[in-house]
């Protein structure tokens, strides 16, 4: 499956110019809230220099990139997780996304109005993480009214799950975020199918006027601020910039950008920023020389679990894989030759995946 990022924000903050950026997907933009209703989805190829280079040196007959999937819900207001302006249908399109992108409006517009009388990236900031964990904290209580009844009849059977919510509610009360809590990963088994919100990683985007870039100016140093006491990455850009330059030629949209001050577009940046955040690798099969194919998994995946992302009859049925390191492959040229200095290695279950192996399975089909 495609990383998915859910792009949330208080109405007119330009997510849906975000997203347009992003995607080039159209998404109706115009400046009065709630332009989006139903939720924005668009599939995006992550850009990867060593995939082209592939591409080059074996000429398969398709190329396969890995994707990105961005969500973009509805302006949130205050009382969003008590279903103001649509709030808990517009925030249950991302319970199951990977991460969450706060766009956050760093920007003077007087034709286009906004919810509060003044910009504060700060409140907003602070509105924003108040109804995420508000809606999370009314998910665990129906869910601790469901399960209490199970504790006392099944302790054994339910007592952890009813003491893990317990804590849960209790930080959530406190104004406490779940991924603060830095939950085992057999605890965030327990409340997967909760979905919570404040579980997923988080990234700022501070949107800002073209004339303020690159930098983004003094309200994007408040969301800088606001990210490093959160441990959260920022990303500086200015949507529509952004969304204009995705209709220019390639070659002229690098050009402008370089003269703001931009090494890259955001879509890269922000793909990077998520990979960052959850600590996701890239490998690559090339299957028989006709597909050329990357892949995304978190880093420390082992080897065997990665097969099954190609198919699960690979992990199923896994003998062991051949590896050969992306910059091994191109400092010598071709797959025959670096057979033949002895650099492709083979690997068992348990090695765990680097970010550009060049991976063949071996494996034995199930009867």
């Amino acid at each position: 499956m495609s990383l998915q990022i859910g792009i949330v924000g208080l109405p007119n903050v330009g997510k849906s110019t975000v997203f347009n950026a992003l995607t080039a997907a159209g998404a109706a933009v115009a400046s009065y809230p709630f332009t989006t209703i139903e939720p924005n989805v668009g599939v995006v190829p992550v850009p990867d220099r060593r995939l082209d280079s592939l591409a080059r040196l074996i000429q398969p007959e398709k190329v396969v990139p890995a994707t990105v999937e961005f969500v973009d819900i509805a302006g949130l207001v205050r009382g969003a997780h008590q279903g103001e302006g649509l709030g808990n249908q517009f925030l249950g399109h991302i319970r199951n996304v990977d991460a969450i992108a706060i766009v956050v409006r760093c920007f003077q517009d007087p034709d286009i109005p906004y919810v509060t009388a003044e910009l504060d990236p700060r409140q907003d900031i602070e509105v924003l993480h108040l109804e995420l964990m508000l809606a999370d904290l009314a998910m665990v209580e129906r869910r601790l009214e469901k399960v209490m009844p199970m504790v006392r009849s099944k302790p054994k059977e339910y007592g952890a799950e009813g003491e893990l919510l317990t804590r849960v509610r209790d930080a959530l009360r406190a104004g406490t975020p779940v991924r603060a809590l830095h939950l085992t990963e057999a605890e965030h088994e327990m409340l997967h199918d909760v979905a919570l919100l404040t579980d997923k990683p988080v990234l700022y985007v501070a949107n800002v006027s073209e004339s303020d870039l690159p930098g983004g100016g003094p309200l994007a140093d408040v969301v800088r601020e606001m990210g490093k006491a959160a441990g959260a990455p920022v990303l500086v850009l200015c949507a529509q910039c952004e969304a204009d330059l995705a209709e220019w030629p390639p070659e002229e949209a690098a050009a402008y950008r370089a003269e703001l001050g931009l090494s890259e577009s955001s879509l890269i940046r922000l793909i990077h920023a998520g990979y960052a955040l959850l600590d996701l690798v890239t490998f690559f099969t090339t299957t028989g020389g006709k597909v050329v194919r990357a892949w995304t998994v978190r880093r420390g995946t082992p080897v065997r679990t990665a097969a099954g992302k190609i198919h699960t009859d690979m992990e199923r049925g896994f003998i062991r894989a051949e590896v050969l390191g992306y910059d091994e492959l191109m400092r010598l040229g071709s797959f025959a030759a670096a057979r033949e200095h002895g650099v492709v290695r083979v690997e068992g279950k348990d090695y765990e995946v680097r970010d550009g192996d060049i991976i063949h399975i071996r494996f034995s089909p199930p009867a």
